[in-house]
This record gives C-alpha cells, structure tokens and sequence, in this order.
C-alpha cells in the first residue's frame, strides 16, 4: 500500500472516530469493543415474555433514535426459547423448545419467522438491514429438559451423533446436576468440558449462534457466585475460531472480586460486576464501592476477546418497565426520581460501563431520551482515560457496606455477636484475603471450622461454622482426614440442619446486600465447603472461596463520593455524587485535583467551570470547587485549566 493510501485511511478513521460513526464496539480488523459497547436490552421491559413483533418494533426505534448516538447492539434477553403457556415461567420445567440435539430453538409461537429450523437466520437479517447488531441471551450448559430427554450430541464435523471410544454420546454423559444454576435450577446445569462430547456440546451450540447471524452473546450463570472459568475458558475458544466477530458478555456478577474477574477479563468483551440492577436507589447506591476497585484495579479497558474487556454495570431501568421474574410485559414507569437517575447514567458513564438501555422504546419519553443521549455523558464514556474514584472531597465518609450478612441468620449468634455484624464475602482463592480458615479440633473429631481463630484477641470471640454430624449419603462428599481439611457441611449453630451456601436459588439484585447463605442442609454442590491447607475455604460450586469482614452494625449506604476523568483534549471531568438522603454541599480544590492526575501539575493553574445538570458556568475557578448537590443527586463538571 502506498504511503498516500495509509495516510488517508488514517485520516477517515480519525473522520469517523470523532463523528462518533465508527461502528461501535467493533473497531478495524475486527478488534471487538474498543469502546463500551452500547445498546438495548430486553430484559427490563419485558422480562422473558418479549415477541417478535415487539422486538422488532424497538429495534426499529433503536436504528431510527438512537444508533446515530452509538447504541448498536439490540439483545433479545432470556428465555426466548420458553413457550408462553399457562403454568411457565422463569424457573419452570418442560417448557422448552429444544432441537433433536438438545439445543435451545425459539419459541415458534412467539418468534413464527423461525418456524422450519430457521431460528433467528430471518430476525438476525431484519436487524442487520437496520444497521444494528443482533444479539441474544443464552444460560449455562445444557438444560434440564434436554437433560431429562438425553438427547444425542451433534457433532459439527460430521453433521452426525458424537462418537468416541466406539459409542455414541448423550445429554446425561455430559450434564453435570450437581452444578445446576444456583437461581434457575429447573434450567440449566454445566456440563463436562474435560470431555469430548462436552466440548462438542458447546461447540454445537456456538456454532447455531453463529449460523444464524448472532453478533453478540450473553452467557449467563457462569460467573460470580455461579463461576464456571473451564465453560468460559471454551466458549471464548470457540468464539475466537468461528469466522464472525461475536461480543462475549457475561451475566451476573454476584460477589465479583478484581482478583476474580482477572482470571477471565482476557477471555470475554464485558462481565457483570454486580447482581441485577433495577429501578430503586439502593441499587444505585450499591455500585458505588463496586466500581472503585475496579478502576483502582485497572481493570476498565484491559485485554479482552481479540480487543477489550470492560465491567458491566448492568442495564439501565429507566423508561418504561417490567419487573423481574414478571409474566407480563411492561407496564410502568421508572421509579427512580430524576435525579437517581442523573446519577446512574453519570456513574454508569464515567466508570466507562457498556451502556444497554432497558425501557421499553415505544414509550421513551423526552427526558429519558436526553439522559441516554446526552453527548457530554457519550463523549466521557467512549473516550475519556483515567477514571477511577476521586477521594480527595468534603462529605461524609461513606462505609462499605455490600456483604452477606451472618448476623442476621441465629439469634444465638446475634447475642454472642452484640457489637459487631460479620460479613461473608466470595472472592478468588487467589486472594490472598481469602486466607484465614482454621481448624478447632475436640479430641479426634473435628467441630467447627474458624476465622482467623489465632490472629483474634483473648476478649474477642471467634466467627465460627459447626461441623454437620449427620452422615450424608455419599462417603466421597464427607471425607475430611483429622484436621477438618475435606468436604463439608457448615452449620451455622451446633445442632440445627441450616447449612451454609455459596449463593441462593434465586436471582438476586444488587440491592440485596443481606442475601441469606444459610438454608435447609442438602446434598448439593453449593453447600459443599474444603478446608484448604493454606487456610481458605473453597465452595465445591463455584470454586470460590470465602472470607469475613467486619462493618458497625449501624452501618448504610450514605455520604458522598466523586469521580475524576481526563478528556481525549484534555478537559478534565469531575463527577460529584450525593448518596445522602439530604442535600448536601461537596466540595474539592483544583490543587487536590492535581494530586491524581498521572503527570499533571495545576499548581497557580485557573480553570473554566461549568457544570453539565444545571448548565451553570462558573467561569474561571483558581481554586474551590463547590456545589449544593440534591439528595441522591450529582453534578458533573467540565474543566479546562491552563
């Protein structure tokens, strides 16, 4: 190629980049999400129950209102395979349509274009015709249905039943019950990737996706509690040899850590760092110390699945809505006030979170419109660098706050523990907060297993969990040698049948920060626990381990918090958030600001103020920087200092 030939690709892809036309979240060469990916998503609107003339209709809106604005990706979210009959639901069984090789198809009663082995071929088409990227929801492994059926796995190279060591394979060769999703039981189960027929399993399935025009997947229950890095591990293989650029998203993102997220950040586009988020403050609120250690982690924009990877923040409910685990379609408006909202879309654009939009299109009114296409906003998300959490401000100091909660499950254990709330937190066994278990031994019995029972005070009384004396009926899952280290029932009092989980059978929210980990004792996985050597505590389920932390009883979600970012012309952002319940002054300096900026020096520095939601200019600043910010509310500053 000639030097005037590459000069001038240079100069449109800069054209483009800047007039925001770039197809977003696919860049050159197919590198995949160069930006946070933007776009809608069913799930907020219509739950499971979405049609396809009403998935058409809002991807219609999209193309026509908002691609201009880079939302591009348009997600029908899950259980489009789920007929819509009297007695299903979200965690029914026998609902499905499945394939002869036990793979998910569409509903053909709520998606007719997919009649005759289609699939989502002819909807995949409509959305590309638009300018839009099609994507689409699927669970964890194989389902219980297909499970049940054992049905034969396909093998793609033949076109025929998987063969190995001279006999077919099936469903119940690979399924793996005892990992069934902890929220969806009836649903979905992993499978067996150290097997053959297990990859090929997968690969059938990624492959349908593929064929029939799927640009983007949302592979749920395999991570967070539900961690499952070998189903990842493939998926993200296989995704990387089909000749398609497909987004790779991961959903939910219950008790995320950095340190968790680290082991797959390069195998995916986007993961959920937070259980779901819906349309009430203390979801907002919750993903405020979320966000903090992931950008002090450098983990906004690390390397990803052949681009890059980001932490997702969930959808945005705003507009018209649903409810989770609702049979009915949308049917009310956002109940956050105006300025929650300003709130979230400002932290979700700041933390550089990929922005899918939740409300129903047909009734998006003007001022949710301005919030999801506000070019400041836009303009931070796609291209400011340095975002991380900005200490430096006048407030109140905000406590963390975001655990399990273990004092609320005994009243035995709330009167031995008057002055202090313990919380469990599910992190990476590579954390090295994750050591801290030990053994306590009566006699050649093992009875309870403690945290950090010798670093405590002699006036301070241990967090301990009881050994189950109950036989269970399998000797492999009870085999434990005379240091406790083995698999276990956890109790939490002597005596009582409540065994400790690693997650509940539901889908939880990001507001519930009180999740009950304890429930009756089971044979399942996720109440399954190994007393490690080095100290940790690992979950047969999800493979992660746990670790407790202190909070003050009267511990909650308040004070005020701020965020700082630098422009690609190097304006500098400044976001003040007001998680208090009263109107609150927060305040910093520009002299404080230097401080965090890589480089900077603003000392003797004037900036130009202007702050985004009032539209006030400040005009030149030399040093305070304050604002009356309304309950639950925010302000935005643009600076440009010299």
């Amino acid at each position: 190629m000639k030097i005037s030939a590459i000069v001038a690709l240079f100069l449109a892809f800069t054209y483009f980049l800047q007039r925001g036309k770039l197809v977003w979240g696919q860049g050159l060469l197919d590198e995949r999400a160069i930006f946070p990916p933007r776009g809608w998503n069913s799930y907020d609107s219509f739950c499971w129950t979405i049609s396809e003339e009403e998935f058409l209709q809002n991807a219609e809106l999209v193309a026509q209102r908002l691609l201009s604005y880079g939302y591009q990706y348009v997600v029908v979210d899950y259980l489009w395979y789920r007929r819509k009959v009297k007695g299903a639901g979200v965690d029914s069984l026998g609902f499905d349509v499945i394939d002869e090789w036990g793979r998910m198809i569409p509903d053909p009663e709520r998606w007719p274009s997919s009649k005759g082995g289609k699939g989502f071929t002819e909807i995949a088409n409509r959305v590309h015709n638009m300018g839009l990227k099609f994507g689409i929801h699927v669970m964890r492994g194989i389902s219980t249905q297909a499970f049940n059926a054992n049905t034969p796995i396909l093998d793609i190279t033949t076109g025929k039943a998987y063969e190995e060591s001279g006999r077919k394979w099936y469903a119940k060769d690979i399924g793996m019950k005892k990992f069934s999703c902890q929220w969806m039981r009836n649903g979905f189960m992993s499978v067996n990737t150290k097997l053959g027929a297990g990859r090929a399993f997968l690969r059938s399935l990624y492959h349908q996706y593929a064929d029939w025009g799927v640009d983007f997947v949302k592979n749920d229950c395999v991570f967070g509690d539900d961690l499952n890095v070998d189903e990842i591990s493939f998926v993200s293989e296989v995704l990387s040899e089909i000749n398609r650029p497909i987004l790779y998203s991961l959903s939910p993102g219950t008790s995320v850590t950095p340190s968790m997220a680290r082991d797959i950040s390069s195998l995916v586009n986007m993961y959920r760092i937070t259980g779901d988020d819906w349309d009430q403050w203390p979801d907002v609120a919750a993903h405020f110390d979320v966000t903090r250690d992931f950008a002090a982690a450098n983990m906004i924009g690390a390397n990803g699945l052949k681009g890059k990877s980001w932490p997702d923040l969930d959808m945005l409910p705003l507009g018209w809505l649903t409810d989770a685990a609702s049979n009915d379609g949308p049917y009310r408006q956002c109940r956050l006030n105006i300025d929650e909202q300003k709130t979230q879309i400002t932290l979700w654009s700041i933390a550089k979170s990929p922005l899918m939009f939740g409300g129903d299109l047909r009734r998006l009114d003007e001022t949710t419109f301005s919030l999801i296409t506000n070019p400041t906003l836009l303009e931070i998300n796609s291209f400011s660098s340095n975002n991380k959490e900005f200490p430096y401000i006048t407030g109140e100091k905000y406590v963390q706050f975001r655990h399990y909660s273990l004092a609320s499950q005994s009243e035995n254990y709330e009167n031995r523990h008057a002055s202090v709330d313990l919380f469990l937190d599910l992190t990476s066994c590579k954390d090295r907060n994750a050591k801290g278990w030990s053994a306590r031994s009566n006699g050649d019995d093992l009875e309870q297993v403690c945290w950090k029972e010798n670093s405590r005070s002699e006036h301070q009384t241990p967090f301990c969990l009881y050994k189950e004396k109950l036989l269970l009926e399998s000797d492999e899952q009870m085999t434990f040698d005379k240091n406790g280290h083995g698999k276990l029932h956890l109790l939490a009092t002597e005596g009582t049948h409540v065994c400790l989980g690693a997650s509940s059978n539901r889908k939880l929210t990001s507001k519930e920060f009180r999740r009950g980990s304890f429930s009756p004792c089971r044979l399942e996985a996720n109440q399954m626990w190994e007393l490690n050597y080095n100290g940790t505590l690992t979950n047969s389920y999800s493979g992660l381990c746990a670790s407790m932390n202190t909070v003050k009883a009267n511990a909650g979600i308040g004070g005020s918090r701020s965020w700082l970012a630098t422009g690609r012309r190097g304006e500098i952002y400044l976001a003040f958030f007001n998680l208090n319940s009263e109107r609150t002054v927060i305040a910093t300096t520009i002299s404080d600001i230097a401080k965090t900026l890589p480089g900077g020096n603003l000392n003797n520095a004037s900036c130009t103020c202007t702050e985004l939601w009032t539209g006030k200019n400040f005009g030149v600043v030399k040093e305070l920087i304050s604002m009356a910010v309304p309950p639950h509310g925010c302000a935005l500053f643009t600076l440009n200092c010299y």
